[in-house]
Formats: structure tokens, sequence, C-alpha cells
């Protein structure tokens, strides 16, 4: 899918100054690292460690995830997923991350979002210690919730008002669920009311729908993929005039066969049309592709200049959750690239 960067090139991406916006704690476990913990467990495996993250579909890598998340059982483990994760960051030169992470997927906290939530901030605050790159985590709701599930958890997050929450998120497939937006409208109103940001899954496993549904009912401040706009042309349209992010994953898009090619990917139609693309890995360790890769491969299929480039990493800065000296810092970085 993509060629390899040479040694240069990949370095100037790396050093180039950039948010991401699109990224799953649940897609950052080493195979390595879950293997050692299912045979702690006692755990089988689906597939060998070498084929691990070999998936037939969205259904198959969505069940994988929630093998992962159960093994992560302990503090300890989540806080190592979590260093982990920022340090990947600084592998790829990105400077601040909006993680989602969804609750249903992790078995063995479930009722203790508190400690859940303390457990990866342990995690962060010492990466951040170490001068790793700064977290924001998006909690997320499953498709397959219920309204009262989803008020529930939005008063929850709004009881704890914990530092390193920044955003209300909603992922799941959309193929199987359905159309969620009308259900969860309530929350995503309220979680807007208490101040939480709001980003929404839409556009990837269903239509142009699902985008519609995302902006009018729940009011998202970001779309995590939308790529499936691209065949409404008013869509399009609406998003490019009222400037809403797109939080693209080339790849991720491509090895779940939303598209059968990076040439009929349509991230760059959408960025001529005037819609606000920003270029992310989704499930990075479980897709295995990384930030300087997809950046390199955007550069690659469609001749992205060094200003495109420029342009597509401000916008990532500028829709990120990040606090404000974070985005000034990053920014004033990013103009003398």
């Amino acid at each position: 899918m993509i060629t390899n960067l040479q040694a240069n090139e990949a370095s100037r991406l790396k050093s180039l100054p950039k948010a991401e916006v699109h990224l799953h704690l649940e897609g950052c476990f080493e195979a390595a690292t879950i293997a050692q913990w299912a045979k702690a467990e006692g755990v089988a495996l689906p597939r060998p460690q070498e084929d691990l993250f070999t998936f037939s579909g969205l259904a198959d890598f969505l069940g994988f995830l929630d093998l992962a998340c159960g093994l992560a059982s302990t503090t300890q483990r989540l806080v190592e997923l979590s260093y982990g994760l920022s340090q990947r960051l600084a592998d790829n030169g990105t400077g601040y991350a909006d993680v989602i992470f969804n609750p249903t997927h992790w078995h063995s906290w479930h009722g203790r979002l508190g400690a859940m939530l303390d457990a990866m901030d342990a995690g962060f605050k010492e990466a951040e210690q170490d001068g790793l790159p700064s977290v924001g985590l998006c909690v997320s709701l499953l498709r397959t919730q219920s309204a009262d599930e989803a008020i529930e958890l939005v008063d929850a997050l709004h009881d704890m008002r914990h530092p390193r929450v920044v955003a209300l998120s909603v992922d799941g497939n959309e193929a199987t669920a359905g159309r969620t937006g009308p259900r969860f409208a309530d929350a995503f109103r309220r979680a807007g009311n208490v101040g939480l940001r709001r980003t929404v899954h839409a556009g990837e496993s269903s239509g142009p729908d699902g985008v519609w549904d995302a902006v009018n009912l729940l009011g998202a401040d970001r779309i995590d993929h939308g790529v499936r706009a691209i065949e409404d042309t008013a869509l399009v349209g609406m998003l490019s005039d009222r400037q809403i992010t797109l939080g693209i994953c080339p790849t991720s898009n491509l090895v779940l066969r939303v598209y059968p090619s990076i040439q009929e990917h349509p991230i760059e139609k959408l960025r001529l049309a005037g819609v606000r693309v920003s270029v992310n890995t989704d499930d990075p360790a479980l897709l295995g592709v990384s930030l300087v890769g997809e950046y390199g491969l955007c550069r690659q299929a469609f001749g992205w200049t060094d200003e495109i480039t420029k342009a597509v990493a401000r916008t990532s800065i500028e829709a990120s959750f990040a606090n404000s000296d974070v985005k000034s810092n990053l920014l004033e970085g990013l103009r003398a690239w």
C-alpha cells in the first residue's frame, strides 16, 4: 500500500510539527504484548502471533479489540499501554494527540471508569514527565448502547471532571448498528452543555447519512473518518462552509476495504473541495502503520507539496482539542518547517 520512504523524507516528515486527532488506545497494542498477557492469563489467541493482526473485515477487527482490551486487566498494564502510546507519538514527531477509548471494550474495568481513567492518566503523566507528547482522552460510546447508557456516561464524566478527558465520542460499526444519531442526540447535547467537545465516527462503513446526523443531531466538532461524504455534493459543501475537520485514516480505510486502493481514496478530492482534512493512523499497531508513513503515502499518491503538507498538519493542530499553549507552540514550529 505504501512504498518505503527514503530516510531523508521520513526524517523530514517526522520533524513536521503536527497533531493526531483520530487514534484509538485500543489500536496501540503490540502483538508481543498481547501474546505475553494472553499466556499469563491462559487465554487462547485466535491466530498465531505473527498473523495476529490479519483481519477479515471490520467485524473481525472489532471483535479482536474486545479480546485485547480484556487482557489489560491491571493498573500496571494500562499504565504500560498508555506510556507506549506516548512513545509511539514521539517516534513520529507528533506533538499532541486526541486519543479515543471505548469503555465497553475493557471488560475488566466495567463499572470502574474513574479508576481506569486514573490508570491511563498515570501512564500519560509519566510519559509527559519524560518529555513525551501530551494527550487528551475522548471517551467513546459504542453504537449499540442505549440512549440511557449514553446519558449515564455523560453524567459520570461531568461528575468526575477528569482533567485528562476532553471529549465525548461515538464509534463502532455503522453498517450493523444502523442509524444512531437520534438515539444519542440528547447525550451529545448534554456533553456540549457541560464543556466536553464532540467527535463522531461517521461516513466509514455507512454512507453520507451518518455524517449529516453527526453534524445536525450530535453537534460534532469533528468527524472521525467522514470520507464517504464525497458521495453527497451538498454534504461536501456543508462541511466546507462550516469548516468541520475530518479525521481521515487512509490506510485504515484500505485495510478495512472501504476503498480498494489509495488512488481511489477521496481525501484529495475532499481537500480540493475545501473540506478541512487531517491525516491519522486510527489503530497504528494493529494496522502496521505510522503517522509519518501516512503523510508519506498521501504525498506519493497525490503529489502533495511541502505547502500542502504543512496546511494539512496545520489543520490537525487547529482541529485538535489541545489547550491553547500546546497549539501555539506547535503552530509556531510549523511556520518554521
